[in-house]
């Protein structure tokens, strides 16, 4: 189960990061908090871009996502926190997950599952 400090980040706007790597070669790219969708321990990301990213994950399904809030209290009463997960993964383009997301996201071809492995509060 993720972290509840970790949901209630996902309550609030932030920048998301997503590193994927293959052929000694790391890709970072970027989406929002809000577009996240948690289900258990995956979390669904819409995707109409992540190209260079989907190669490398056919490649090496892993990857490391990090993301925060900073209006969520963190270690020793600071304000904001944040997270590093990590991943496997999987893109679905057909589907219930993939329908779910394109009722909300209509500008999407495919939907990036994070399998979450580890979640890890940083701040």
């Amino acid at each position: 189960m993720l972290p509840e400090k970790l949901l209630e980040v996902l309550k609030y706007e932030g920048v998301v990061s997503i590193t994927t790597w293959a052929n000694d070669e790391a890709h970072v790219t970027n989406t929002w908090n809000s577009y996240l969708k948690v289900d258990g321990d995956d979390i669904w990301v819409p995707a109409a871009g992540l190209t260079s990213s989907e190669n490398d994950l056919n490649i090496n399904n892993r990857a490391i996502v990090t993301l925060g809030a900073r209006e969520v209290e963190g270690f020793n009463g600071y304000q904001g926190t944040g997270f590093r997960l990590e991943c496997t993964t999987t893109f679905v383009s057909e589907g219930d997950v993939f329908d779910k997301m394109y009722a909300d996201y209509p500008f999407i071809n495919r939907v990036l599952i994070l399998h979450v492995q580890s979640a890890k509060q940083l701040l």
